[in-house]
């Protein structure tokens, strides 16, 4: 290789410098629970206290003893990773241990199958293609209807029924012209000419694309499908013309949610035999594939959902026949004090996508789950995934969920008692630091803490960064370099910095935590940009 290239950083090389100028450009080398070492220029290992967790990855903390050693376990009897299209029983086991929390939980009957998959975004583009493969199937048996009801239409008028084209029909003005005629003329000519009118205008109709909803701030994964269930427009519009599109609803509106599914209201053609009378009528066309929202919303800025918005989000979906996917990639797992977010506002949804913390903080599992009165079960041979459901991702993904439910749900008590407590002392320094912290939000330990915009501080460093979107990215770097805290803003609000560890934060690292914070704020208070930038210009100084 030319000594030129071997000298390049090729490795994301853009992000890499990016992430040394916002003094974040540390190289990691050991963790466990809630704490990450690295080593600095003179050798030394140094502790991070981790707050990120893996973007809600690590509820029971990193390098977790039971699943390392699970995991040698595994690795020591040698468990096939790559044994595609042969029986896998733990795969099995797995769903029907979610179910069991499903019901629990939800308090519901109702069966979900599972189709697994290697991360969160690849489980959410499951349940779109899952939904759309529905909604796809539900027009060729609509269309199959419209056409047996065409057949007791020409039974029908060879008996001496008229043909009325009605409002139905009317309403398609110069399209329909010439075809709108009774039953004179030769016999059945007016029924023929209907006929071609709503197989012409259902035919263009049913090429309609595809259409989802999703809150105002949704964040679903960057893939092709998944990233237009992401609101930021820079995530999102560059690709646009890759896949479906999908509406943003501000859900905040009582309202909202009603009036976009009605403007999305789409119609065909049908014939219905009243009497001695055939008449158009309209059957509604499915359009809209899916409602896709997360019952704590992450990368909007940490943002949970309450029952009344959940009740209006079930009512309307149900009206509609609009099946509901519920994202718990991030707020699943036990993170919010329950296995599922969703369960805490009453939210039942079609399809639910796990993934993140369902690894175990180990290995990449992924799982979507679907509703049986909605589930195709054709839907498995046209949908496949090399490493999804192997015996090592999946067996640990049963294990870890086993250690959730442990102790009657010991986790969970632990998720919704410390995040109590860090939810307690960021509100203390709230009070303390008014003019500085707009708001601290969240459920159990899938925390946000919002700061006031700063683009109008006095310092030009603060205002500056601010402007440009960074000054989270910035105070994430003052914190790791001078308190050895790892802290990340969200990434379409990033005035909102996140903390989402592990059910092993101690009282000791709280206090550390609040430390730093407060540290952080009096900066910001008084403008003192200067302290936050790395002393090193290109970042290198590490924490």
């Amino acid at each position: 290789m030319h000594p030129e290239i071997e000298e390049r950083e090729l490795a994301e090389p853009y992000l890499g410098g990016l992430l040394a100028s916002l003094g974040l450009g540390v190289h990691f080398s050991r963790a466990e629970k809630d704490t990450l070492f690295y080593r600095d220029d003179t050798g030394r290992e140094v502790p991070v206290l981790d707050l990120v967790g893996g973007y809600g990855s690590t509820i029971i903390g990193h390098n977790n003893p039971d699943i390392v050693a699970y995991a040698k376990e595994l690795l020591d009897h040698g468990v096939p990773v790559h044994a595609q299209f042969s029986k896998h029983p733990y795969a099995n086991e797995l769903a029907q241990k979610v179910n069991s929390i499903i019901r629990r939980e939800l308090g519901t009957p109702d069966a979900y199958s599972a189709i697994f998959a290697n991360s969160g975004a690849e489980a959410v583009e499951i349940a779109m293609k899952h939904a759309e493969f529905d909604r796809v199937a539900k027009l060729a048996r609509l269309a199959e209807d419209i056409e047996r009801n065409i057949e007791k239409a020409r039974v029908a008028v060879a008996g001496g029924a008229e043909v009325v084209g009605g409002e139905s029909y009317e309403h398609l003005g110069a399209d329909a012209e010439g075809n709108r005629g009774t039953a004179e003329g030769r016999p059945g000519s007016a029924l023929t000419d209907v006929i071609a009118t709503i197989r012409s205008v259902n035919g263009e109709r049913m090429r309609a694309a595809p259409v989802f909803l999703a809150p105002e701030g949704s964040f679903h994964g960057k893939l092709v499908g998944s990233v237009q269930l992401t609101h930021n427009v820079g995530f999102r519009t560059p690709f646009a013309s890759l896949a479906a599109q999908c509406r943003f609803v501000p859900l905040h509106e009582p309202d909202a949610l009603a009036k976009t599914i009605e403007s999305e209201r789409r119609t065909l053609l049908d014939l219905a035999v009243e009497g001695d009378t055939v008449r158009v009528v309209e059957r509604d066309l499915p359009v809209i594939a899916a409602f896709v929202l997360e019952p704590v919303q992450g990368e909007a800025g940490i943002r949970p959902f309450d029952r009344e918005t959940a009740e209006r989000v079930q009512q309307a979906c149900a009206a509609a026949d609009c099946p509901i996917i519920v994202d718990e990639v991030q707020s699943g797992m036990g993170r919010t004090g329950a296995f599922f977010a969703s369960s805490h506002i009453g939210l039942q949804g079609d399809y639910y996508t796990l993934a993140k913390s369902l690894g175990g903080g180990i290995a990449k599992a992924a799982m979507t789950l679907v509703r049986d009165s909605r589930y195709r079960e054709e839907f498995e041979l046209v949908h496949s995934s090399t490493f999804a459901k192997d015996a090592f991702s999946t067996l640990i993904a049963g294990r870890t969920v086993d250690l959730l439910e442990a102790e009657d749900g010991r986790v969970y008590r632990m998720a919704a008692e410390r995040g109590d407590r860090l939810i307690r002392m960021l509100r203390k320094l709230q009070d303390e630091f008014r003019t500085v912290i707009k708001d601290v939000r969240g459920r159990g330990l899938m925390i946000g803490l919002e700061l006031h915009d700063q683009s109008g501080s006095t310092s030009q460093v603060i205002a500056e960064q601010s402007r440009a979107g960074l000054l989270g990215y910035v105070l994430a770097g003052y914190l790791l370099r001078v308190h050895a805290l790892r802290i990340l803003p969200t990434a379409s609000a990033t005035n909102t910095l996140r903390l989402e560890p592990s059910v092993h934060i101690t009282d000791a690292e709280t206090a550390r935590l609040e430390s730093g914070l407060r540290a952080l704020l009096v900066a910001l208070r008084d403008q003192n940009g200067a302290v936050l930038l790395p002393t090193d210009p290109a970042g290198e100084s590490g924490a």
